[in-house]
């Protein structure tokens, strides 16, 4: 297929019109590829599909066996991007993830060790079991997207994505993550469980002659190169977006910190990551311009982890999607 898709950024195409035409089918591409290994789990692919484009991270929400290692694996291989996974410990160190210098005693000379970090793809396994000065040290990394070993800094790879884990059952002995952390992640994605069908298929796939349970994403084909993916984020930041989705966007963030229910509401932040998300949501549905629908369907994503519900609306069951939906429903969306 990649003797098919010659890399975008190879000029960038004689126009943009003709660069977002191929970046279009380029990500396509690259979807149908994650699901010849993934079963089901549409929607957990395009909002992955949409951090990768608008550059972000994700935080992964949803109990084990789901396939997340899978489909990073999977996505990692569509672009022969080096892919890593930290599995989160309550004794694991910042330079466990990060790197440290080690003493080479034939030369005589301190030598660099570049930690796991150093990839395109990371998972970062259950991040709140980590404590807060290794989850720390990660965050900055996805900030700054640099490593500062004995103080010398070193970038990561490009294209670079954290996708982090956290079980929402298992509690104990965690360390959440705080306000201002979480407020990193573009989205937070929750995975449900497969459907009859999907779950039926899955079995079929996973068992079918092989032994073990081994993660097999050998149907999975190269669709690009990493730089390419680095252009399709640059053309994903050109997505033409209206003057009244701006309003539109900001009128929704504003209404988190007045809305009933709602104790701490989205800063500054939330609203540049939903219009970020919103232009990788336009460029998945093969348009080069936002619509509100766009606004619409990644909102809970990027606001889920950026609110903070009131005692007593917690106490009722209800969660943040729930409160989100019922706000997005009192908010016009503009007519284009």
């Amino acid at each position: 297929m990649n003797d098919m898709l010659p890399p975008v950024d190879a000029g960038v195409a004689p126009s943009v019109k003709n660069g977002m035409a191929r970046a279009i089918e380029i990500v396509q591409a690259i979807r149908q590829e994650i699901s010849h290994a993934v079963v089901g789990q549409t929607e957990v692919i395009d909002q992955v599909m949409v951090a990768l484009l608008a550059a972000g991270h994700v935080l992964l929400e949803g109990v084990p066996g789901l396939g997340k290692t899978l489909l990073v694996q999977a996505l990692a291989k569509t672009f022969e991007g080096k892919f890593a996974r930290i599995q989160f410990t309550p004794d694991l160190m910042p330079s466990d993830v990060t790197g440290h210098a080690l003493y080479d005693l034939k030369s005589e000379e301190f030598k660099i060790r570049k930690g796991a970090i150093f990839t395109h793809l990371l998972l970062a396994d259950e991040i709140n079991r980590a404590p807060a000065k290794t989850q720390a040290a990660l965050l900055e990394v996805m900030q700054e997207l640099q490593v500062t070993i004995e103080g010398k800094s070193f970038p990561v790879p490009l294209p670079f994505m954290t996708l982090a884990t956290q079980n929402p059952i298992e509690q104990e002995g965690t360390y959440p993550l705080p306000e201002a952390q979480l407020d990193r992640f573009l989205l937070k994605i929750r995975l449900n469980y497969p459907s009859e069908q999907e779950e039926i298929q899955l079995l079929k796939q996973v068992t079918a002659a092989k032994v073990g349970e081994r993660l097999d994403v050998s149907t999975v084909a190269k669709v690009v190169k990493a730089e390419t993916i680095i252009t399709l984020q640059k053309l994903t930041a050109t997505v033409k977006v209206d003057e009244r989705i701006y309003t539109y966007v900001n009128q929704i963030i504003r209404a988190t910190r007045t809305y009933t229910g709602i104790s701490v509401g989205a800063g500054p932040r939330g609203g540049i990551s939903l219009i970020r998300a919103a232009r990788a949501m336009a460029l998945l549905a093969e348009r080069n311009f936002v619509i509100p629908d766009d606004v619409k369907n990644i909102a809970l994503a990027v606001l889920r982890h950026r609110i903070t519900l009131a005692p007593e609306l917690e106490i009722e069951g209800l969660d943040a999607d729930n409160v989100l939906l019922g706000l997005l429903e009192k908010i016009d969306a503009p007519r284009l």
